[in-house]
Order: C-alpha cells, then sequence, then structure tokens
C-alpha cells in the first residue's frame, strides 16, 4: 500500500528542509527553492492582485525570511502553509508600505468597495480576483482557492472568523457581479 500523497508530501519536504539545514549550500537550496517556488509564486501574485514585479519582490523576500526561520520551523503545519503564512504577512505588509505612499489611501482598504473602469468590460476570474481589494482577495484566495478555514484566516489575518466570513461573501459577489458585466 503506497503512503498518501500528502504524506508523500510532508516526507519530501522534511527531506529538502532536512538537506538544507545540514549543508546551507546553493544545491540545497535550489532543491528546496523549486519545489515550492512555482505554487508559492501563483499565490504571491494572486494575493496581490496580478503584478508580476511586486510578486517578483515579495516572493524573495518571503525567501529570505523563510530561510531565516527555517530551523524554528517545527512541523506543526506543513512547509507549504508555513510558508503561504510567511507570503501572506508579507503581503499585508506590502499593502501597508503602498498606502502608506499613495495620498487619500488608508490601511482600511480591506472593506473599501472596488471600482470598475468599464462596465461593458468581461472579465476573466483571475482578472476578477486581481480587482478586489486586498482584504477581500486575500481571503478569497486563501479560502476558496487554497482551501484554509475561516479559524485558520483570522488568526493569520488577524481578524474575526465572522469578519473572514462576510468579506469572503462580498468577495464572492463582487466577482460575480464583475463577471457578469455586458
Amino acid at each position: 500500500m503506497e503512503p498518501a500523497p500528502q504524506a508523500q508530501t510532508h516526507t519530501v519536504e522534511r527531506q529538502l528542509v532536512g538537506d538544507f539545514l545540514v549543508a546551507r549550500d546553493a544545491q540545497s537550496f535550489h532543491q528546496l527553492y523549486q519545489y515550492a517556488t512555482p505554487y508559492l509564486y501563483q499565490f504571491i501574485l494572486r494575493l496581490i492582485g496580478g503584478n508580476e514585479n511586486d510578486a517578483q519582490d515579495i516572493l524573495q523576500d518571503v525567501w529570505i525570511r523563510a530561510v531565516e526561520r527555517l530551523a524554528e520551523f517545527r512541523w506543526e503545519s506543513s512547509l507549504r502553509t508555513w510558508i503561504s503564512g510567511i507570503a501572506v504577512n508579507r503581503c499585508r505588509e506590502f499593502f501597508r508600505q503602498r498606502a502608506k505612499s499613495q495620498v487619500g489611501v488608508s490601511d482600511e482598504e480591506f472593506g473599501m468597495p472596488f471600482t470598475v473602469d468599464s462596465p461593458s468590460q468581461r472579465i476573466d476570474l483571475e482578472d476578477a480576483i486581481a480587482r478586489l481589494p486586498h482584504g477581500f482577495r486575500a481571503v478569497l484566495v486563501l479560502h476558496d482557492i487554497e482551501g484554509w478555514t475561516h479559524e485558520e484566516i483570522a488568526v493569520l489575518l488577524e481578524i474575526e472568523p465572522g469578519t473572514s466570513k462576510s468579506q469572503l461573501s462580498r468577495a464572492r459577489k463582487a466577482v460575480r457581479h464583475m463577471l457578469s458585466e455586458d
């Protein structure tokens, strides 16, 4: 009987992390990076709304932070979940920094309504998600795409589970609205 895919993933992750922590060399880091980065990049890209340059910058910051803390990782979750948490926090910092540099934009953008440039413009799902305010987008991506619970999202984003549920509902409604425009 073969181990479950999740168990295989966990084993691969432990091996890659272990190899890196022992060797601390470019080759072992490269293997870990190649394993986790495709998912991580797409995750960050969705969270920040599709800007590839910003996603690349954030990705590099996430890896720097992850490598600094990797020896402290306790395997209470998968590597993917742990590094996703670092990515979410880095994306939140990115939005706070951007808000401070823009006149009239506050950190309260979390619940601000979105605007549609052209009512007749049809957009696909990824574009619709990218156009959501970052708070709505984070909850939608974490819950509907990544499968996190509202309780996990609440802890990560430092909000109440009810806020997560409310933002998810609003995000879904906004996406449906954007996708149904003529």
